[in-house]
């Protein structure tokens, strides 16, 4: 009896292993890729990868591009989120209820519509870039309306943004894409996959947060591109 007791004690130690992993690895999934770091990766592809959008440019107007990027895109929206939760507004930092979406958001659509203007007044820049940004204010504000209704993944809309744009660029032929769309794919499969197993999101968050994302992208070439 106790012999038989140790090995199913055992056998309940290795089956939990795997679900200690994916729960780790989904977790990890989730934080590389969070919907604020996700511009950051576009506008590194774009600046640092791609053969001709930043042709011409210095390195320090390229490095100089990056950091506005990274303070409108990234650093602002995650400062008012860190402030939302300081002064009391939104329960969690990480957004998990409809109620503490609603002004980061907002907040959001103002810092992405911000960098879009500037990014627009100024000619040097690709038009790549600014119909990006673009799309990032349109999607935040569809992010913003869907919201009423249901809570859509904003992983799977900053993923459904990056393979619009990406699928952009392997229209225009400016760049073999196979690779990066390849990558690109697989990072959308984990991402989602990840968000269902940690029971984030059911399956048609994930897929309206995707749908989200390209549609805002094919808006906002068609209006800016």
């Amino acid at each position: 009896m106790i012999t038989a007791s140790n090995q199913d004690i055992n056998n309940s130690e290795i089956s939990t292993k795997p679900s200690v992993i994916l729960q780790f690895l989904s977790q990890l999934f989730s934080y590389l890729f969070h919907p604020l770091f996700i511009p950051l990766y576009v506008a590194f592809f774009l600046i640092y990868i791609h053969p001709s959008a930043f042709v011409g440019f210095s390195d320090a107007a390229k490095k100089s591009t990056l950091i506005i990027i990274v303070l409108n895109l990234l650093f602002f929206p995650l400062m008012s989120v860190l402030l939302l939760k300081a002064v009391g507004f939104i329960d969690s930092i990480f957004l998990k209820t409809q109620k503490d979406r609603i002004i980061p958001y907002m907040a959001c659509g103002i810092f992405f519509f911000w960098a879009y203007t500037v990014f627009k007044e100024q000619s040097q820049y690709p038009s790549v870039l600014v119909v990006y940004i673009f799309g990032l204010f349109l999607s935040s504000s569809a992010a913003l309306l869907a919201n009423i209704y249901f809570k859509v993944s904003m992983h799977a809309i900053g993923l459904g943004g990056w393979l619009g744009i990406f699928l952009l660029l392997a229209y225009n032929g400016s760049m073999l894409m196979s690779w990066p769309l390849s990558l690109l794919l697989l990072i959308i499969g984990l991402v989602c996959a990840s968000r269902l197993f940690l029971k984030s999101h059911t399956a048609i968050d994930i897929y309206a947060g995707l749908f989200i994302g390209m549609l805002t992208q094919i808006i906002a070439i068609k209006a800016v591109g």
